[in-house]
């Protein structure tokens, strides 16, 4: 027997397994339709000096068709947790609903709070029921779990989890990124917290936020399937701070003060 190191992807390979959906067939040759899923992109989470700042663009995309410019793709769990999706939003939203419930239903029924493990293996476990659809091609999510541990009183609780396709969650210390839009902007985030004026842990809400911002722009200008903020239809991005007293959104009015003085300002230098 060929020994595949616990690769669960190569084992399938070599035993020729396919996973295939029941979709009707719309040509003579009774062959299935492509499905064009719509898919949502960037997603991004820093960790500062209060805890863990997170932001994501607002476009979903079909290909190369804009499918919507307001998707919310920062989804809050409870009061202390925010799932940022990037990948199909049908399926990562009806894995934010399944999550919301769980984590109520052990609280009400135990009446204590589900532990941080409990709700990363519980995350892990509905992208790993998702794996045949992943592997289809169609429905994958590849998210980022920002939380705030209450238990960590003599430090910042800030914690960010991303997770890859078998659900599998791994933890970062400082940033994570997500999305198509990631790949521009992940050296970025690491020169910054090794070389930049000052590490992302010891920025405070406002260094952070327009850190994210000027980021979330940046992928934009290379990512056709990431949207910066957009003038014309007044859109900005999504951000939400996750700290020790909750989960707040920054309110569109701070937003704009903030593009007119540090984002937007940089392209007239």
């Amino acid at each position: 027997m060929t020994n595949h190191k616990g690769n669960f992807l190569d084992l399938l390979k070599a035993n020729e397994c396919q996973i295939q959906l029941d979709l009707p067939a719309t040509s003579g040759n009774g062959a299935a339709p492509a499905i064009q899923e719509t898919e949502g992109t960037t997603v991004l989470a820093v960790r500062y000096k209060d805890g863990v700042l997170i932001g994501g663009d607002r476009r979903a995309t079909a290909g190369n068709v804009v499918m919507y410019d307001r998707a919310d793709k920062l989804l809050q769990i409870d009061e202390h947790s925010v799932l940022a999706i990037a990948g199909s939003p049908a399926m990562a939203y009806e894995m934010a609903r399944v999550l919301e419930h769980s984590f109520q239903y052990f609280r009400r029924s135990q009446l204590q709070e589900l532990s941080l493990e409990g709700k990363l293996r519980t995350l892990s476990r509905l992208i790993r029921e998702n794996l045949p659809m992943t592997l289809q091609g169609i429905g994958g999510v590849i998210p980022i779990f920002a939380v705030y541990d209450l238990l960590n009183e003599d430090e910042n609780g800030g914690k960010i989890f991303f997770y890859d396709a078998l659900g599998a969650h791994f933890e970062s210390a400082d940033f994570a990124t997500s999305g198509s839009g990631s790949v521009w902007i992940r050296g970025i985030l690491f020169y910054q917290n090794r070389w930049g004026e000052k590490p992302l842990a010891d920025m405070d809400e406002q260094e952070a936020t327009v850190t994210v911002l000027r980021l979330l722009d940046a992928a934009a200008e290379y990512d056709s399937a990431t949207s910066g903020y957009n003038p014309k239809s007044n859109i900005y991005p999504t951000v939400k701070t996750i700290t020790k007293d909750g989960i707040q959104d920054l309110s569109v009015e701070r937003l704009q003060e903030i593009y007119a003085e540090s984002v937007e300002t940089t392209y007239a230098r």
